[in-house]
Parts: structure tokens; sequence; C-alpha cells
């Protein structure tokens, strides 16, 4: 196991110890029943309620690094100000882009009109500079949601914000304290600038590269023939086993609620109180471990649906992934709320405290874990392509008991191929089926023929660390599935890229090259994803709800965005019941711009 050395020690001391926000925009997002302690600790309520919204988007400047930078922010305010909705109200939101760039807000996790789901060149053409949009719908459902820009990078220079949707009835999980913790990854570098560098040198950012006193550690450990064997198997694959994050925390500064880690955004409570926090991934592009050392947190609610209850000690929150939890204090003192990157590169932390002006010790980071075997090679082997590859020949017809299966059809330089529909046996180890467009295709630099299916894995960096970690399987919907239909038919997509070129992709073939997938309207059909990658892909299909299922096709757990982890074949049933057009995309920002996205058709 890799431990910590001193540079990134340098590098999470440098990201404690830098500014904080301009002015007011660093205060915490206290909530309505802490809304009288978040003004006792000087910050301002940053909460619209109600059904008629104004919302301004323009740049405001901060300053977290010691240098003053331009972010994108509403009204004035990063994170925008929460906005807290009540199920079964129709809401109106004026937005007016102040800036001198089109822009846009999508609204996560929402169900709504397609017309309103703020996506340009899909849903509608965006808001153009000194123009306002007005989005009208009913609120159909209750939970933690978020919004945020869908034009070019603004999403990561500050264009996001926390959503609450009270039940009409009553939260089945009532708590004295109610808080949003939003998540983020702040840089002062440009955007643009980081993209470029990424299609350069695609580890560009990655400051753990295996290096000569690494390989002076495995050798004293392993032997000298067995770590040479497995630098030269890493370097034949061109892959690298620490390609845990495109960036880390040597650009980023994570924030929570806005604050800096030295900035330490306080939630107050009162000993024997229910705490409830709203976690919600608000970043670009970092997957977050949270944890609050001493505190167990029980989980009740996931993309805004409430599951059964579960006590952990810690949880993983892909991008765009909300989580509720609620905490008893039962102690007069301050706790840790904790929140390090997956790449053990910088932290995110606030406090739980009785009073103003506390703080609790900050933990030290996990060491850093490489890539397993089975994050490359799933449940039985995964291989890198060879230029030697060979489309398969043609094989047997694709029926899977009795429903219809479905492979996207692609136009391949000016031609539409069908991929080829190979035999796949159901279970754990089973081969799965590639499209043509993966073959012979400098786009995708690795197929997993072999997935594994289990949901029971916390992910790279937590197996076995001692603590209780979530993981899918722990979570269960309550009331069930939204549709029990059995699918009659399934899609499969792959997730694929070339990580030395940069580039992302659905089966090979990039969003400007990409021909819509068509859903049936009313139909249930089943979205089988089978990630061909090293990376973590957090998947968000817009309009409709992604019902996960176990590996025994039983409901598990509905979500909005679901993450897939290296080497991992999931599958979700979906209910087509939103007519339009409808984005569908990994929400790495990055990985989103360069290609991995879909435009999925409801008609």
């Amino acid at each position: 196991m890799n431990t910590l050395d001193s540079r990134d020690v340098r590098l999470s001391r440098r990201r404690f110890v830098q500014g904080l926000m301009l002015g007011g925009v660093a205060a915490g997002l206290g909530m309505r029943a802490g809304a009288s302690i978040a003004q006792a600790t000087g910050a301002a309520p940053r909460e619209l309620r109600g059904t008629q919204f104004d919302l301004s988007i323009a740049e405001l400047p901060v300053d977290f690094t010691g240098r003053r930078r331009v972010a994108t922010v509403v009204n004035g305010q990063l994170p925008a100000p929460l906005l807290r909705w009540r199920q079964g109200d129709t809401v109106t939101l004026r937005v007016t882009n102040r800036l001198r760039v089109p822009s846009s807000i999508h609204w996560h996790g929402i169900l709504l009109p397609s017309g309103m789901d703020g996506v340009p060149g899909i849903s509608y053409v965006g808001i153009a500079p000194g123009e306002t949009f007005t989005y009208r719908f009913p609120v159909r459902q209750t939970g933690t949601y978020w919004y945020h820009g869908h034009s070019g990078f603004q999403e990561q220079t500050g264009l996001y914000g926390p959503i609450v949707v009270e039940p009409a009835g009553g939260e089945r999980f009532p708590a004295e304290r109610d808080y949003v913790v939003m998540l983020a990854d702040w840089t002062d570098e440009d955007p643009l600038a980081i993209y470029a560098h990424l299609k350069k040198q695609s580890d560009y950012y990655n400051h753990a590269e295996p290096t000569a006193p690494d390989f002076l550690r495995d050798m004293r450990a392993q032997g000298l023939r067995q770590a040479l064997a497995e630098r030269r198997m890493w370097q034949q694959m061109r892959m690298s086993p620490n390609d845990l994050a495109d960036v880390g925390g040597a650009t980023y500064t994570y924030l929570m609620n806005g604050a800096a880690p030295a900035g330490n955004w306080t939630a107050l409570f009162r000993r024997g109180e229910k705490v409830r926090l709203r976690f919600i991934n608000g970043s670009a592009m970092t997957i977050f471990d949270v944890r609050i050392p001493g505190l167990k947190m029980t989980v009740v609610a996931a993309d805004g649906q409430d599951v059964e209850p579960v006590s952990v000690d810690e949880f993983r929150i892909a991008v765009a992934e909300t989580y509720d939890v609620i905490v008893e204090p039962a102690d007069d003192r301050a706790w840790t709320v904790f929140a390090q990157s997956i790449d053990r590169s910088g932290y995110a932390r606030g406090t739980l405290a009785p009073r103003a002006g506390m703080s609790a010790p900050v933990p030290a980071m996990d060491a850093r874990v490489p890539l397993a075997m089975m994050d490359m090679m799933g449940a039985m082997g995964g291989f890198p392509l060879s230029p030697r590859e060979r489309v398969p020949e043609e094989p047997a017809p694709d029926l899977i008991r009795g429903r219809e299966r479905v492979r996207v059809e692609h136009d391949v330089a000016g031609s539409t191929e069908p991929s080829p529909p190979v035999p796949h046996p159901e279970g754990e180890g089973s081969y799965t089926r590639h499209a043509r467009t993966e073959y012979r295709n400098p786009g995708v630099d690795m197929r997993v023929d072999t997935p594994r299916s289990n949901l029971d894995d916390p992910g790279t960096g937590l197996r076995d660390n001692g603590r209780r970690v979530l993981t899918y399987a722990d979570l269960h919907t309550l009331g069930g599935s939204l549709d029990t239909r059995e699918p009659s038919r399934e899609i499969e997509l792959h997730l694929t890229g070339n990580m030395r070129r940069y580039q992302w992709s659905f089966d090979g073939v990039k969003f400007s090259d990409a021909r819509p997938v068509h859903f049936r309207a009313g139909e249930r059909l089943r979205l089988v994803l089978v990630n061909d990658s090293m990376m973590n892909h957090p998947v968000h299909l817009h309009g409709m709800w992604s019902e996960l299922e176990s590996p025994d096709g039983q409901f598990q757990v509905r979500k909005h965005t679901v993450n897939v982890q290296p080497a991992q074949r999931i599958a979700y049933g979906v209910t087509a019941d939103a007519l339009g057009r409808w984005a569908y995309h990994c929400h790495m920002l990055y990985h989103m711009g360069a290609g991995m996205m879909r435009e999925v058709v409801v008609s």
C-alpha cells in the first residue's frame, strides 16, 4: 500500500492555509431549522423559497489561493442560492444571463418537460447574453437535488447550487437541524487550459505516477523479478495503476459550501439533537470519500429518494450524486466533517459544533491505494488492444430470455453498421459483447470482456480499510420500483476511452459523431452499461429515473446518477415516460466534453 510522500503533505498543507472567498460569498448554507444559528456564526441566510424566483448569472471576483480570479455565480453567491421548493407546487424561475457569453441552467434530477431541462443544443438554444429565459414546471418529487450550468465549462467556475424539495406530508425522517453540505472543486486555472493540457498529456495533473523510490520499495517487498514484471505489464498496456483522478489537489482547492479547508464551514447543534446533512457533490471532476470521525452516519436518502436507513462510517459520493445522512452527536464537542478526494491529493472539511468558533482535529488523509487487477480485468480478464486484433465473425442471433436485446447502431465512415451481437451468458465473469466501433479504433485503448457485476464493492481506496463503508448493495429505495413491468428490450452501451489521447465515448463513438438513442414512448427498458476503462464514470440520464438492479435482476435503488466503477457492468430499468430530447452523459465534466455523451429521443 502506498503512503503519502512529502510532496503530498506539502500540497495538502498549502491547500489548507490558502485564502477564503471574498465578503459574504464564503457564508455557510444554514437551512430552515438552523437559520438562527447560521446567523449567529456570521453566515447570512442564502435561501430562496416559494414559487417565483429571479436568478441572475454573472461574474464575481473570488480569492481562494491568494490570487484574485473571476467566478461564474448566481445572484452574487457561490454556491448559488439554496432553492427551497414544495412538492405539488408549480415553480417559475426567471434566469437572466449577465455574462458576455451564452449560459444555461440544468435542474439536475428534477422530472420536468424536456423544454425546461436546460441543455443547449438538445432541450433549448440556451440563454444569450443579456437575455432572460423563464423556466416553469410542476414539482413532482421530494428530496435533495442541485442545479448547475450546462454551457461550456461554466460549472467548473462556480455555476452550481442546491435544491431542497419539501414533502407535502412532512419528512419521513425528521431532524431538529437540517443543513446542506455542498462539495466542489475550485481551480485558479482556466478550465479550457485544463482541458487542453489533458488532451496533450492525459497525466499532466497526476503527481502520483510510479517513481524510482517506488520501484525500490516494491523490489524490497516483492523481489526484483516480480517488481520488474509488474512495471513491464503496465508499460506494455501504456496504462498507470495511479490513474485515480484526472485533476487533483495540486490544481484544485476543495470546497465545502464555498469555504476552503481553512474557512472551516460550521453547522451548530445541541447535544442529543438529530442533525440532517444533505451532501451534494457539485464538483466538476472530483469523487469524495466522506466521514465524520467518531460519529456514525445513518444514510436515509440517495439522489433525493428515501432509502431503508443504513448506518455507516463512510461513504463515497461520485460527481453529481446526493446523499442525506442523519447524525446524533451525543457529546458536547466539535466533530470534523471530512471529505477526501479519491486520489488522496486533498480534502474539504467543515465542523459540527455546539458553539461557534470550535473545531476538531482534522484526520490525516488515507494512503493512496493504486488500482487493483479487478479494476482493469473485471471478473476474469480485461485485454488491452493489439494492432493485430480483428473484428469477430458474425455470431448467433441475440435473444436473451425472450427479450429483445439491442446494440445501438453507429455511423462509421459514412455507413451504418450494427454492432456484432455476441452470445452473453448472464452472471459474474460471463463474456460481454462489444460494438464494432470499439475495434480498430484509436479512441479505444481497452476492452473488458468479463466485467464484474457486484454492487458490494466500495471501490479503490475503501476496500478493507477497517471502517463500515456504504456500497450500492446497501441501498434499498423505500416503496420499491415505480414500474414493475418486465423490460421489453435491453440497450447496452460501453463506456470507452483512450487515456493517453484523452478521448472518451460510448461504444468508441464520441458525441459529435454519434446518432441519438431512441426510446419508445411508454416502454419499460433495461439499460446496460459496461465500463471498458479504469476510471469511474458517474452516468446521468436526464428526465427519467434510473432504477438500479442487483446482479440477479431485482430492483435495488432509484437514482438519477449511477457511478460505474472500473471494469464493472451494471443494469437499470428506465420507463420512457418523458417525451422529447434528453442528454445522457458521464458527469465528469471533461469526460463529457471529450465525447462521453449521447442524445436520447423519446417518441
